[in-house]
């Protein structure tokens, strides 16, 4: 009986102890994509982001989605800086500017379409962050 009590006690501990973890940033190679974010395979999402579907406003899907995304994150906005300097290269995007400041701004490049993303403090230490896809018609930035 004392052995199932224990027993009992170690996988609550180990449970609770799981869920009390600060997520990690996860990049493209190989992690899950969130299944909200499904439908843009060519921005990478740090994992637990969660989609505001009031503030998006996005056409299309796949590589050739244009409009804005718009989503939170648990991670504070220095972390999702870093995030996306790290990971948009994986991903072929030629940063074109990133001004790191109380709002971030970053601009990348790739084939015919352009992205700027946002980065901004949201309530205690996480981040909203806005991602505007636009087409870039005469491949300015491309190399």
């Amino acid at each position: 009986m004392l052995k199932n009590n224990v027993l009992i006690l170690f996988v609550i501990f180990m449970i609770s102890a799981c869920a009390s973890e600060k997520p990690t940033l996860s990049g493209v190679d190989g992690s899950a994509i969130p299944p909200a974010f499904a439908h843009f395979p060519d921005i990478p999402f740090p994992t637990e982001a969660f989609v505001d579907l009031d503030e998006t406003k996005a056409l299309g899907s796949g590589e050739n989605w244009i409009g804005s995304l718009v989503y939170t994150t648990p991670y504070n906005p220095s972390s999702v800086f870093d995030f996306y300097v790290s990971e948009m290269p994986k991903l072929n995007w030629i940063e074109v500017a990133t001004v790191r400041a109380k709002i971030s701004h970053m601009t990348y490049v790739r084939g015919n379409r352009a992205v700027q993303i946002l980065i901004e403090m949201d309530s205690g230490d996480s981040s909203k962050i806005t991602i505007t896809a636009i087409p870039n018609a005469n491949g300015v930035g491309n190399i």
